[in-house]
């Protein structure tokens, strides 16, 4: 039976993102939106219409897309993490939406493989299975928690009092919306909770944060405090400026901040090496 040419088919899986140049999704210029004709004389991306070579969407688009013979897709993730942040532990879980293929029996096995080779230290994608169109509104609309590893840099050393005060508690804190993403998201006050699950000295005034979020937490604004837009923070807890240089979600949890997989089975989530 010949398949209508609106046909689409839904491709489930997670992905680990090991590189820290790497958006999610395509990430065209804001001046030009990689328009064909209005991206020639563009000076932000100067002609490429673009802000980044690729993408998590496009590496796994390009070896899917080509096993389906379609060019066009539509990726869809259980929330994101910023481009300079790594994705590890069991991944992230996604929704590739491989739209009008030309072809429908793909070896999902072969493509992973392929999409692995060809990414080796920057994305790596595993349980790739067919699934439903329902499933999008699951992966996109479920709230998780997150933990994340997070490298700070303080003024001055920690007062060790204040740090075991601070580990193993949950602490209700408020963000109004930070400068860097304001162009994209309302200006208001949000309640979150956060769990700070150890602080480990790595070296001169030099810290890793092992945090516990609730879904829609500034992570790096929570470390920080922006200037008083997050309050309270780890910076204000603990009497010190920080600031957060690196960060890695190490896994996506359920809502409450257990450790759960896709099927809400506890799982032991591989840590980074």
């Amino acid at each position: 039976m010949q398949r209508p040419p609106s046909a689409k088919v839904f491709v489930e899986g997670r992905y680990n993102k090991l590189s820290r140049d790497l958006p999610q999704t395509v990430f065209f210029c804001p001046d030009c939106k990689g328009h064909p004709r209005r991206r020639k004389g563009c000076a932000r991306c100067e002609g490429f219409g673009k802000l980044t070579r690729d993408s998590v969407q496009e590496l796994i688009g390009w070896v899917l897309g080509a096993a389906f013979k379609t060019r066009k897709n539509k990726f869809h993730g259980a929330g994101r993490e910023d481009v300079n942040v790594r994705m590890l532990g069991t991944g992230r879980p996604f929704v590739m939406e491989m739209v009008a293929p030309k072809v429908f029996e793909v070896d999902l096995a072969a493509a992973e493989a392929e999409i692995n080779r060809r990414n080796a230290g920057r994305l790596e994608v595993h349980g790739l299975h067919w699934t439903e169109k329902s499933r999008v509104r699951v992966v996109k609309e479920e709230k998780h928690a997150k933990e994340y590893r997070a490298a700070v840099k303080v003024e001055r050393e920690l007062e060790p009092a204040k740090v075991a005060a601070l580990v193993g508690r949950r602490l209700q804190i408020i963000q109004h919306t930070p400068e860097r993403v304001a162009h994209r998201r309302a200006d208001l006050d949000r309640e979150r909770w956060i769990e700070v699950l150890s602080i480990e000295k790595t070296g001169d005034l030099a810290y890793d944060v092992l945090l516990r979020t609730e879904h829609g937490t500034y992570v790096k604004e929570a470390v920080s405090g922006e200037n008083g837009s997050t309050r309270p923070s780890l910076a204000e807890l603990l009497g010190v400026p920080c600031e957060c240089l690196e960060l890695d979600v190490i896994a996506i949890l359920d809502e409450g901040g257990a450790r759960e997989n896709e099927f809400g089975a506890s799982v032991v989530v591989r840590e980074p090496t």
